[in-house]
């Protein structure tokens, strides 16, 4: 496989309510080029949730071992369990051509973008914090106290923002999903991506002015 042949690593992070879990399941609907990565976790698999679809499930034990192992792009621990992005299962899916995308928190899409530099960054956000507020509240599922937590969060979130490739506003979703996909498909021809064809053209290049 060719360097322009392989899949983009994308991280799509963003603020509660951005929507970033509908974007990620259109674009997996309506493209069949993408694939979401499966985390890994230590905690107990929940009613309804299934190995290797909604996550590896492993024990703390294992997962510390994944670490130590380096077989994680990024991880974290939270409320007394571990999550994490296991390596193989990514570079398989970016070996067989799939664009593969981490919907991931911001710290953890720091982790991967330090590893490996071309992995590409989008920012998902609400048009204002209005709208931020506005979504939370519409949702009816959270205290106040709660909404206050998230819109505190968010705050401390925004210091991210300028450490991302791209920031995409969604303020209409099948506008913002057709704004990430042309986002990661103009990707697949930066000069980095396509590094292969630039080397084998300069040596094209080479060898016919050596002839002529």
């Amino acid at each position: 496989m060719t360097d322009s042949d392989r899949g983009i690593l994308t991280i799509v992070s963003g603020f509660a309510g951005s929507g970033k879990g509908t974007v990620m399941n259109k674009l997996i609907s309506e493209h069949d080029n993408y694939a979401l990565s499966v985390s890994a976790t230590s905690r107990a698999p929940r009613p309804g949730e299934e190995e290797g679809k909604s996550y590896f499930f492993k024990t703390r034990e294992q997962f510390e071992d994944m670490i130590a192992d380096g077989m994680l792009l990024e991880y974290a621990e939270y409320v007394g369990n571990y999550y994490g992005t296991p390596k193989d299962f990514v570079f398989a899916m970016m070996d067989a051509g799939k664009d593969v995308i981490l919907e991931i928190e911001m710290q953890g899409a720091m982790q991967v973008k330090e590893k490996y530099p071309d992995t590409l960054l989008i920012f998902l956000t609400p048009p204002s914090a209005d709208e931020i507020y506005r979504r939370l509240k519409g949702r009816g599922t959270e205290t106040d106290e709660v909404i206050a937590k998230r819109m505190k969060r968010a705050c401390e979130e925004s210091e991210y923002i300028k450490d991302y490739d791209f920031l995409v506003i969604n303020d209409n979703i099948n506008d913002c999903t057709d704004r990430v996909h042309n986002i990661i498909q103009s990707a697949h021809h930066t000069v980095s991506h396509e590094s292969g064809f630039a080397d084998m053209i300069k040596e094209e290049l080479l060898g016919f002015n050596t002839i002529k």
